[in-house]
Order: C-alpha cells, then sequence, then structure tokens
C-alpha cells in the first residue's frame, strides 16, 4: 500500500454535531415537542431521566429577546484593553483562533473584544443556523400571520426519506401515553412534525433532521402556501427538475436569506446539504464557513428580533436554549446556573504520525471546533449578559476541552468586570422604650 493510500485509510474526518437539548421544558403543550414533556416528566421525578441544572430550568415567558429596545445598536469597535485580556486568555495558540465576545451586562454601555474577527472555516454544525433562518424566512414569506406560521409548524408532518441519509447521531423520540423515550437514529418512514424536526436539528445536532429541513425549505419556496404537497409530489419534484434548477431554487432558500437579514456572504454561509444523500440530490454552491465576527451579529440581530421579524427572532432563541445534555463550550461548571443558548459543530481529521494518537477533536490535520453561545447568569436574573463566538484549529490538543476551559476563564472576566452587590445590611432594632 503506497503513503497517500495508508494516510487516506487512516484518515478520519467526521461533522460532530453537539448533544444536547433545547427550548423550554414547559413548551410541549404550545409546541406540540414531545421531548420536552419527557425532559419535564424526568426533572420532576416522574419517570427516570436527568435532572436539568438551575440554568435550564427558566419557563418559555422567561426565554426571551433582551435588546428589543436596543434596535439601533451594531457592533462596537473592539476595546482594546478587553481584547487583550481576551486574547491573553488563548496563550500561545492565539493564531489559531478566531474570537469575538461581546458583554451586554450594561447595555447602555457594551463592551466588544475581537481576535481574528474575519478568520473563517468550516463551522461544521453551526451551519445549521442558517438552515433555522431559512426555515423562519420561508414560512414568513408564505403566512405573515404568526398564528398560521404556528400552525404550519405544529401541524406539518414530514416523513424521513432519503434526505436524511446518513447520521449515526441519536434523537429522541417519546411517546407521550405509554411514557416510554426510544433513543435511535433517524430512520426512513419516522414521522415527526416541522417543531419537532426543528427541536432535532438544533438540540441534538442531527444531521438527518437537517437534510429533512433543508429538503423542506425548498419545498416552501418552491410551493409557497401550498406547502406542503404530497408525498408522491416531492418525490416527482427532486427526481424530475434539473439539477441546474434545484440548485437555483438552493440559493435562493439558503443564501437569500442571508443577505436580506444583512450578512456577507463572504464571511457566512450554509452552502451545501448537511447530508450525503442531499448533496447528491441537489448540488451545492461551493464551501461553507463563517467568521467569529458574522456568528456574533446573528446573535446580536437575533436578540434585537432583526432575524426575519420578533416572532422569528424570539422561536430561534428559544430553539437554541439548552435544557438538558451540555458540553463543549456550555459544559464549563460555572455555567451551570447560567441560561446557555448555543450551537456547537466541529470537524477533525487525522493522517498517520510517529508519536501521536488520534482521538475525538484531537485531529492533527484539521482540528476544527465552533461555539455559538449566549449566557444569561444566573438565570432569570441575568445580572450577567454576554455572547461568545469562538472558531479554533489547534492540532493535536482535545479542543471540546479546550473550549470548556475557555468558557470558565471569560465568564470570570465578565464576572469580574460586574461584581454582584453586596448583600443588604441589615437594619438596627428599633430602641427599647424606657420602663417607667
Amino acid at each position: 500500500m503506497t503513503q497517500r493510500a495508508t494516510i487516506a485509510l487512516l484518515c478520519l474526518t467526521v461533522l460532530l454535531p453537539a448533544a444536547g437539548s433545547a427550548y423550554p421544558l414547559d413548551a410541549y403543550p404550545e409546541t406540540g415537542i414531545r421531548r420536552l414533556e419527557e425532559s419535564r416528566l424526568a426533572h420532576e421525578g416522574v419517570i427516570k431521566g436527568s435532572k436539568q441544572p438551575a440554568g435550564a430550568l427558566l419557563p418559555t415567558k422567561d426565554v426571551d429577546l433582551r435588546l428589543l429596545d436596543h434596535p439601533q445598536l451594531e457592533l462596537p469597535a473592539p476595546d482594546p484593553a478587553f481584547t487583550k485580556q481576551i486574547t491573553r486568555l488563548l496563550g500561545g495558540n492565539a493564531s489559531r483562533y478566531g474570537i469575538a465576545v461581546l458583554d451586554l451586562s450594561d447595555p447602555d454601555h457594551p463592551r466588544y473584544a475581537e481576535h481574528r474577527g474575519d478568520y473563517k472555516q468550516n463551522v461544521g454544525s453551526v451551519g445549521k443556523l442558517v438552515v433555522m433562518l431559512a426555515i423562519f424566512q420561508a414560512l414568513a414569506d408564505n403566512w405573515p400571520s404568526v398564528d398560521d406560521r404556528l400552525r404550519v409548524m405544529k401541524e406539518t408532518v414530514i416523513t424521513a426519506d432519503g434526505f436524511s441519509h446518513t447520521d449515526h447521531h441519536t434523537v429522541r423520540i417519546f411517546d407521550v401515553e405509554s411514557r416510554k423515550l426510544i433513543r435511535r437514529s433517524i430512520k426512513d418512514g419516522d414521522r415527526a412534525t416541522l417543531y419537532e424536526y426543528l427541536d432535532w436539528m438544533v438540540s441534538p445536532s442531527s444531521n438527518s433532521a437537517a437534510g429533512m429541513l433543508m429538503r423542506d425549505a425548498m419545498l416552501m419556496r418552491q410551493y409557497g402556501t401550498s406547502y406542503p404537497p404530497s408525498e408522491e409530489e416531492i418525490r416527482r419534484f427532486f427526481k424530475e427538475t434539473p439539477k441546474k434548477e434545484l440548485t437555483a431554487l438552493f440559493e435562493r432558500t439558503f443564501l437569500e436569506p442571508l443577505t436580506r437579514n444583512g450578512f456577507d456572504l463572504e464571511q457566512f454561509r450554509q452552502a451545501s446539504f448537511l447530508t450525503h444523500q442531499g448533496k447528491i440530490n441537489v448540488p451545492g454552491v461551493g464551501n461553507s464557513y463563517a467568521t467569529a465576527r458574522s456568528l456574533m451579529q446573528f446573535g446580536l440581530r437575533m436578540e434585537q428580533g432583526r432575524l426575519v421579524d420578533e416572532f422569528s427572532s424570539r422561536e430561534m432563541k428559544r430553539l437554541l436554549y439548552v435544557t438538558e445534555r451540555r458540553i463543549r463550550y456550555a459544559w464549563s461548571p460555572l455555567l451551570r446556573d447560567s441560561a446557555v443558548y448555543f450551537k456547537s459543530g466541529s470537524l477533525y481529521s487525522c493522517k498517520k504520525e510517529e508519536g501521536f494518537s488520534c482521538g475525538k477533536y484531537k485531529g492533527n490535520v484539521k482540528n476544527y471546533m465552533n461555539s455559538f453561545a449566549l449566557i444569561e447568569s444566573p438565570a432569570g436574573e441575568r445580572r450577567l449578559d454576554y455572547m461568545v463566538m469562538l472558531i479554533s484549529n489547534v492540532l493535536r490538543k482535545n479542543s471540546a476541552n479546550d473550549h470548556q476551559l475557555l468558557a470558565g476563564e471569560i465568564h470570570k472576566l465578565i464576572d469580574a468586570a460586574h461584581p454582584a452587590p453586596p448583600p443588604p445590611t441589615a437594619a438596627p432594632p428599633p430602641p427599647t422604650a424606657a420602663a417607667p
């Protein structure tokens, strides 16, 4: 076997989405997302399952947009002192990172730090933010009424087909009546609502769910208010439509919403399907990538209600609210009491190297790790409110642990800049009346 063949055989290239679950736990009646009811019952001890940290227990009404009264706010110029503090945390590998931190704890006086903010790379599953944006843009364009959009999300049933092929990551399928939970990958024929597919894509970051949602975003663009078409019509459309026309429809579905919402396609784009079969069915339009600065713009506009509209921005934030397993950046123990809104994605690859053992998130050819994180701490009180967008390619290090450690250090920096007020001192007791 040649050296090139050996390297190819040893090469491990994996798009690894984040595990975890999102959306507030009390929202099953409004959304029909069955996984939420399972998580709620487990946390309350009614059925077996994991309990949630304090930061994951906000009710739906408290998971809301924080900058509706600051609609004109744009990213401020980087603060040199703050940027120096953040860059120092990166150590000797600073040249392998792109990072942006926006401290909104005092929203009238925001602080911004940025290091290599225009450095771009494939951000893996963080690109699902674009899929989410495309879905909500298509919903708004077809159904201006919020009630109609909610109806479409809750009542439209998607049946998994070849566009879901293939993904080893599991989703949670919960039978509310029998209270039976199944964890497995999506299979052909699996039926769930548009709302549930959104939860599956964002929370356990299922690529299969993303493939189905990308298919349906294109169908929304093509069929308008006649969406959803029949299964027979869906098969006919993708089989008989020329590939060139499908690619043009892909551009209208996934690139146009970015430009309409103020993003530069040279800095942020999802240019192909997130499943292998999806790429075969619909040719893409080049490379996918993002920068720390473009992701920060996404987070800021979402908080301002500027992504599509206020309803869409709020729904996207709720879909990003981590209400179960926390990993990578969100895994930091210092964030346990914080509400975390999070998306993560990685891509790593290895070749044979003497003295080096390849492992998850520890590539020696590429080792991309990407984190999109909004932090409100403590949850509900929100004394600290900040966003972190982190892109890295540090070879031979476990980048998941790297991002977790950075999360703790950044949190301590933000906390030090906004110390908690001292507890109120007890009032002195009233003087005792003199005895007669």
